[in-house]
């Protein structure tokens, strides 16, 4: 299984590890980790990079 890290564009720290789905409901994300933990994010996703297991967004 793979699972992701969510990190910030603007300052590269980790908004979420261990993620393993996200939803995308307008400009919000619902992310989710491995354990079913979830956390709303408003933004945008700009790049998965599914190699390296991380996923940048643009968050408010």
């Amino acid at each position: 299984m793979c699972l992701a890290t969510v990190i910030k564009k603007s300052d590269g720290t980790a908004i979420f590890k261990n993620v393993s789905r996200i939803d995308v409901d307008g400009d919000k994300l619902i992310i989710r980790d491995i354990m079913g933990d979830e956390k709303l994010v408003e933004g945008k996703i700009l790049m998965v990079d599914l190699a390296n297991s991380m996923v940048e967004v643009d968050c408010k």
